[in-house]
Formats: structure tokens, sequence, C-alpha cells
């Protein structure tokens, strides 16, 4: 599997795997593959680029989470976004033919649309190392 693949089912499994998360919305998407009503969590669109060395395949993806939540006030959305870092700082460090060799968060952004929906999105970098296949 790519990388990218590899993270971003490492990633789906972690936010699915939060309980208190999954308790606290009404589900986790993908990219492109529905809504949900709010607050739910979806997965976007990642990038990667090479971060290999002499002797070893290697990626570094840029992953963004977003949260989409309703209300007057932010406040819930802020405490579901930890609950996203908390999943997501530890998800699993095997991931399908990759060994996840650091888990970075970069950078957080909260905005208000016109349909008073609060959406707040989380990017974090992933830096993955391609593992031999096994004997």
């Amino acid at each position: 599997m790519s990388a990218q693949g590899a993270v971003e089912a490492a990633l789906m499994a972690a936010l699915k795997g939060h309980a208190a998360l999954t308790g606290a919305t009404n589900g986790v998407l993908l990219a492109g593959t529905g809504r949900a009503t709010p607050p739910y969590v979806r997965l976007g669109e990642s990038i990667a680029a090479d971060w290999g060395t002499k002797d070893a395949r290697g990626r570094e993806i840029r992953v963004a989470v977003t949260l989409v939540d309703q209300g007057e006030s932010a406040v819930r959305l802020h405490r579901l976004m930890a609950m996203a870092e908390e999943a997501i700082e530890g998800m699993a460090r095997d991931a399908d033919g990759w060994r996840l060799a650091s888990i970075a968060f970069l950078r957080s952004r909260v905005m208000r649309d016109a349909a008073r929906e609060w959406s707040g999105m989380i990017e974090y970098r992933v830096r993955a190392i391609e593992t031999p296949p096994g004997p």
C-alpha cells in the first residue's frame, strides 16, 4: 500500500477507535464520502513528499482533519478538537508496510461560516519509512 493510503487508514482507525470522540460525534468520514449531521469529523486530503534515505523509501505526509459543529460558540468544537488530537497522536506506529517515525502537530484553525457552522481544522505532519517485507 502507498504511504498515503497506509497513513490515512491508520488515521481513520485511530479516530474511529477513540471512544470519547466517536461518542460525541455523528460520524468519522473520508473527504468526499458524504456528510453527517454536526458534530462530525472529516479526514481531508493529504499531500506527500519524499522523505527517504539512501537505503529506504520514506514519505512525509501532511494530513488535515476537520471537525464540524453548530452552536453559538466554539466551546464544544474545541473539546472535540482536543479529542481528535489525542487520537491522532496516539495512533498505531506500524501501518501496512510503513513505520510512522514521527507524528507532529503543525497548526489548527477555527472558523465559522454563513450557515452558522463551526469548522475546526487540524493539520499534522506524519513521517513514514517503508518497512521491508518479513521472511
